[in-house]
């Protein structure tokens, strides 16, 4: 029997590792470990890092090479033919590295269970146990950076997409909206009157950067600091929250 560990790890900062992450790893028999090519390296650096910190006894590492998603017009057939490859690597590491089973743990961002597709992918290996180890996430990170609560007073939150703020605008009775997965700029599509942006890149790892302000404002300086910080690091991640009717 294998039991594959997803091992929620935070935005990439070690301290935001929980105790029981820290026993999921050291407990592993096998770690997997994603590459996303040279100019994504870092990423992985940031994994390596993690358990150099963390590990209190040697446990073997498995590296592998992330295929890379389809840029085709059928966005759902390409993240599921996707998500079919990266499975079919994840079977051939494991059962080339524990031929009688083991515990296998692989590192998440953030938390597995939220707009994380690493569940979806795992569905897919067949007899294996699923176990999640949540951890914190990016949303939590931000709010702690800027300083500010997730919600307003008695409010509801939503959480979306960029692909989804872009598709279909504000959704209909949201406050306070908070955005992932963009791929940049889907705010730009909106009435920025009466809006306001927390914005953030690499928040809770030494690299990050923070904006703030009315959407209005500040908008063509996250822009021109986003493509600034993709061109010098070859890779980003960000998140923003919006909000109605802040001062």
């Amino acid at each position: 029997m294998i039991t594959l560990s997803l091992i929620g790890i935070g935005t990439g900062n070690p301290d935001h590792l929980t105790a029981e992450a820290a026993r999921a790893l050291n407990a592993a028999d096998l770690i997997l470990l994603p590459r996303k090519g040279e100019d994504k390296s870092d990423l992985a650096d940031v994994r390596r890092l993690i358990l150099a910190q963390v590990l209190t006894a040697p446990v073997p590492v498995a590296e592998y090479d992330t295929p890379e998603r389809a840029d085709q017009t059928d966005y759902l057939g390409a993240v599921n033919d996707w998500h079919d490859a990266i499975a079919a690597i994840w079977l051939e590491v494991i059962t080339a590295a524990l031929p009688q089973g083991g515990k296998v743990a692989l590192m998440v961002w953030g938390d597995p269970s939220l707009y994380d597709s690493t569940l979806r992918i795992a569905a897919r290996l067949g007899d294996v146990a699923i176990r999640v180890i949540p951890g914190i996430t990016s949303v939590q990170v931000l709010t702690a950076a800027h300083a500010i609560t997730l919600n307003t007073l008695a409010a509801p939150v939503t959480i979306t997409t960029g692909r989804q703020l872009r598709d279909h605008g504000w959704p209909e009775g949201a406050v306070t909206l908070v955005v992932m997965l963009d791929k940049g700029g889907a705010f730009t599509g909106l009435d920025p009157a009466d809006l306001t942006i927390w914005w953030g890149a690499y928040v809770g790892m030494p690299q990050q950067v923070l904006i703030h302000g009315p959407l209005a404002e500040v908008s063509e300086r996250i822009l021109a600091t986003r493509a600034r910080l993709r061109a010098e690091h070859g890779w980003i991640m960000d998140i923003y929250l919006l909000r109605k009717g802040c001062p």
